[in-house]
């Protein structure tokens, strides 16, 4: 029996989303606009930005398994507003541009009858498929056997569209042919069974015994969520969902997990790393390219596989600062033989990681965040170091906290990574675009001083 999928292909539903509705509205722009005597260049490229701008702001985008019809029109009806206005307001600035009330409307009309029409077949298509298929599906247990609980179940069960898979109830108060067991036996049967989120009613368990279960969430990568009951919770990491009419309470882990923030952080990734890649890399990189081949044979880049968000491995990409040899996985150490004269320089410097802004421009990284650890360390240090996975929450960095603060190069202790793990848990659960400035400003003082653990 071929095992069930559960959300394998989510990640894309957005990104094609997205690419599907750019497209239309270039094609349509292209054709309704061609004789409007616009400089089309300019044109698409303000264009795409206000799109882009917009639906970041009415998180046209956000739609989950669980989205109504009317909360997707109540995206749709202001994206189409101020996309309308923006469009308007591209012509006064243009003397040439032929002002066409006609074009602009038919080209409004056409675009969203299609993006709309889209969106119906992808949501709607995509929720048959997965009753149909039974792929995508996520499996979901409840703590507690309240009346709230027993309808969120109720909700699952008559619901197949949202996709999920009721696994059963566990309680300490009580015991039925539902419950599969008490709140301790929780955590054995959700790695076994490989349970996706685990639902929380707020009554049946300790403060005490939440916060085990929340790390433990954290530490084995389970969406936890809470079922509102008779206390009053008011947090501001809660955020409110409604699976028809039944409120779920989700807790948002950081400031990162937020939307907003994550457009925030990734608007400036993009921005800095275009900005590095043409100032800098564009003449900088053939000269370390011509000393490397000068001093070694072998190619002037070094991928590697590394774990990045949601332990999801990427290709990380350095300035190669070794022999070519066959133990990658080992760490650099001191006055190691495999690092020639070239790369002992790159590496006191850390130009061998300037190629890392390719990454950070394809998305697989971040210009500040947690360092990507080689899936070596990865696997021998998460089940030894407290919220070591947490780090896998957010996109991998070329520099962090950690760094700044010395925790860099050889790991020759677990109190090395500890400390490590330390620094990039406050990074995640504190984050500030003024404490990403302060880290990228840090970092460039110690490229200048030359650092002594940076191998």
């Amino acid at each position: 029996m071929v095992a069930q999928q559960t959300g394998r292909y989510s990640k894309y539903i957005r990104p094609i989303s997205v690419s599907l509705d750019v497209l239309v509205i270039t094609i349509l722009s292209l054709f309704f606009f061609r004789e409007l005597n616009l400089n089309m260049v300019s044109y698409l490229l303000y264009q795409s930005f206000a799109w882009f701008f917009i639906a970041f702001i009415v998180r046209f985008y956000d739609v989950y398994r669980f989205t109504t019809p009317v909360e997707i029109i109540s995206k749709l009806i202001p994206q189409a507003a101020l996309f309308l206005l923006v469009v308007i307001a591209f012509f006064p600035f243009v003397k040439t541009a032929i002002f066409s009330g006609k074009a602009i409307a038919i080209f409004m009309s056409c675009s969203f009858f299609i993006i709309i029409l889209f969106k119906y077949f992808l949501f709607y298509y995509l929720k048959r498929y997965r009753i149909i298929t039974q792929n995508n599906f996520r499996s979901a247990i409840i703590i507690g056997y309240t009346p709230e609980a027993i309808r969120l179940k109720e909700v699952f069960e008559s619901r197949k569209d949202y996709g999920y898979r009721f696994e059963g109830y566990f309680s300490d108060k009580k015991q039925n042919a539902e419950v599969k067991g008490k709140v301790e036996d929780l955590k054995q049967f959700v790695l076994e069974k490989n349970i996706d989120e685990i639902y929380c009613s707020l009554n049946e368990i300790s403060n005490e015994k939440l916060k085990d279960l929340v790390e433990f969430a954290d530490d084995n990568k389970k969406q936890i969520k809470f079922i509102p009951d008779t206390k009053e919770i008011f947090s501001k990491n809660m955020r409110i969902d409604y699976y028809e009419l039944f409120p779920v309470l989700s807790l948002q882990k950081t400031r990162l997990h937020n939307p907003t923030i994550k457009g925030i952080k990734r608007g400036f990734d993009i921005v800095f790393s275009f900005l590095v890649i043409v100032l800098i890399l564009s003449w900088l990189m053939p000269l370390i390219a011509i000393l490397i081949k000068l001093e070694s044979k072998g190619p002037i880049f070094f991928k590697q596989g590394r774990p990045g968000l949601d332990e999801n491995e990427f290709f990380c990409y350095k300035f190669r600062s070794m022999q070519v040899n066959e133990t990658t996985e080992r760490e650099a150490s001191k006055n190691d033989p495999r690092v020639t004269k070239m790369g002992r320089f790159m590496r006191k410097t850390s130009l061998d990681e300037l190629p890392q802004f390719f990454n950070v421009l394809l998305g697989d990284m971040s210009v500040v965040g947690p360092r990507p650890h080689l899936w070596s360390q990865n696997k021998s240090y998460a089940s030894k170091i407290k919220k070591y996975m947490v780090r896998h929450y957010v996109k991998p960095g070329i520099t962090g906290l950690a760094q700044v603060k010395g925790y860099r190069g050889e790991i020759e202790t677990d109190e090395d990574m500890i400390n490590r793990i330390k620094f990039d848990v406050f990074y995640i659960e504190n984050w500030s675009i003024v404490m990403d400035i302060k880290i990228i400003i840090q970092t460039v003082i110690n490229i200048f001083k030359g650092e002594d653990k940076a191998y």
